[in-house]
């Protein structure tokens, strides 16, 4: 086969496996034992961690969000965004990508060996939401050693895991961009999820989801579950501008019940191509979970968002009924409701649902723009130590040495600063003979805030000849440190 590989494709990949040895909780209390996680990953972690981007598959989607396997056909998912040079710069970010709890490619579902029986687990999975993705999710992420992720990126039900991520786990993102989605399933995709469940619990080789052994899938129910919901993927106008009323493969309709038009040519190939790839009874589940998704607390989405800290971007499609675009801008709303850093932009696209996987220009003038908008909290160190003034320069030298630091702020009991300590004060107190702190530290301080912008602290760094600086609030309380080596590492 030959590979038509662009020159801007992260080439070759391969999906890596991750597994939890120990007992897993559910968010339905049940509990599941050895999960293993599919996930490939493209780009380099940084030595200080902190350039890690999550990205979150839609429904049937997977862990391959870009570059080529061996004998593939085609690449990643999202290859349109994902590669050196593109948005999501794998010369620049570390991107992470996992299939799914729940899933049939590689991380543990319905179609897994169940330990306990040694059989498929079938209808014996517990039934799993979209929290349980996020915490498997969060085990992964954890395993890297990554404290906090640089940003989590979904459409769809990726989009899904971002807001939950953001309300289960706020402070390990800076920032967070969910694409075409809701804050909690609406009557209508609850019913076409319904719909699809349906189709195949009606196809007689789904068995009551035993069917892994009979050497037969319920390829039928499952191919038509998928032309349904393709259906809600596309717009009318992109329908109507792809196959307009015109027929398949002849000159005059039949009159009979074989197929006439070419959109139904189109939607049993789409459901054809799926059965291949994908099982029934993961599709019952993933559903069901994006069906269980919802935000709110005590009916309020509002209360659902109170403890989000990062920054978000928020796109929607204008051409998306099945995620209109409403729904996003009632996160918005909610996010707002809470005083949380946000901005909104729409695609404009004929496309419908899926033009977040196909408006690659647009999407990546969008992505690119928010990723890149950077102030001083984006990238400042936040775990820091402080000193005293009534310290000695003998602890300051210790922790430096230990700490392999060359800054320590100074501040008083209430964590206010009022000095800073350098490698540079410290060769003054041998020259001084002195041990006292506050005889050798600086005391006029340059600082900056959090809501300042990379370029002007950049510039002054740069005036000043200064390495690095205290972060403070308004009332001069030590919020972090920011760093040159931090600043170009981001514009490098």
């Amino acid at each position: 086969m030959v590979i038509f590989m662009d020159k801007d494709s992260v080439g070759f990949v391969e999906t890596q496996y991750f597994n939890i040895n120990d007992s897993f909780v559910l968010e339905s209390g049940r509990t599941l034992d050895d999960i293993t996680v599919a996930y490939e990953t493209y780009g380099e972690l940084n030595s200080d961690k902190t350039n890690a981007i999550l990205v979150c598959h839609a429904l049937t989607g997977d862990a391959h969000a870009a570059g080529w396997h061996k004998g593939a056909d085609k690449p990643g998912w999202w290859e349109i965004v994902i590669g050196p040079g593109k948005v999501l710069d794998s010369e620049k970010y570390f991107i992470i990508c996992s299939n799914v709890l729940g899933g049939c490619k590689g991380t543990t579902g319905p179609s897994s060996i169940n330990p306990k029986t040694g059989k498929e687990y079938a209808l014996d999975f517990p039934v799993i939401t979209i929290k349980d993705m996020v915490d498997v999710q969060k085990a992964l992420i954890d395993s890297f050693g990554i404290d906090q992720l640089y940003a989590i990126i979904g459409g769809s039900m990726g989009g899904m895991q971002v807001l939950q991520w953001i309300i289960s786990y706020p402070e390990m993102m800076k920032k967070a961009i969910p694409i075409a989605t809701t804050a909690q399933s609406s009557p209508q995709q609850i019913a076409f999820n319904e719909v699809g469940r349906q189709a195949i619990f009606s196809d007689p080789d789904w068995k009551e989801g035993n069917y892994y052994d009979t050497g037969r899938t319920p390829r039928n129910g499952l191919s038509l579950a998928r032309m349904i919901a393709h259906i809600t993927y596309l717009s009318d106008e992109s329908m109507y501008l792809k196959f307009g009323r015109d027929l398949q493969d002849k000159d005059e309709i039949s009159y009979d019940f074989t197929m006439d038009f070419q959109v139904e040519s189109y939607l049993h190939h789409q459901g054809e191509s799926f059965v291949k790839r994908f099982d029934a009874n993961s599709y019952l589940y993933i559903t069901k979970a994006v069906d269980l998704f919802d935000v709110a607390v005590n009916n309020s989405i509002i209360e659902g968002f109170k403890d989000v800290k990062c920054k978000l971007e928020v796109i929607s499609v204008d051409s998306d009924w099945l995620y209109p675009t409403e729904q996003s801008t009632e996160i918005v709303a909610a996010l707002n409701a809470n005083d949380v850093e946000v901005s909104f932009s729409e695609i404009k696209s004929n496309y419908g649902h899926d033009a977040f996987l196909l408006e690659k220009g647009q999407l990546g003038y969008f992505l690119s723009k928010f990723l890149s908008d950077n102030n001083v909290g984006d990238l400042m160190f936040t775990d820091i130590i402080t000193i005293k003034e009534e310290d000695s320069v003998t602890k300051a030298a210790k922790i430096m040495l230990e700490q392999n630091i060359t800054h320590i702020p100074v501040v008083t009991d209430d964590n206010k600063l009022i000095g800073i300590v350098t490698s540079w004060d410290l060769s003054k107190s041998i020259a001084t003979n002195s041990n006292i702190l506050k005889d050798i530290m600086t005391k006029t301080v340059k600082f900056c805030h959090s809501s300042d912008s990379i370029a002007d602290i950049s510039r002054m760094m740069s005036r000043f000849d200064i390495s690095c600086l205290p972060v403070v609030d308004e009332d001069f309380v030590v919020e972090g440190m920011i760093t040159i080596d931090q600043i170009n590492d981001m514009f490098s």
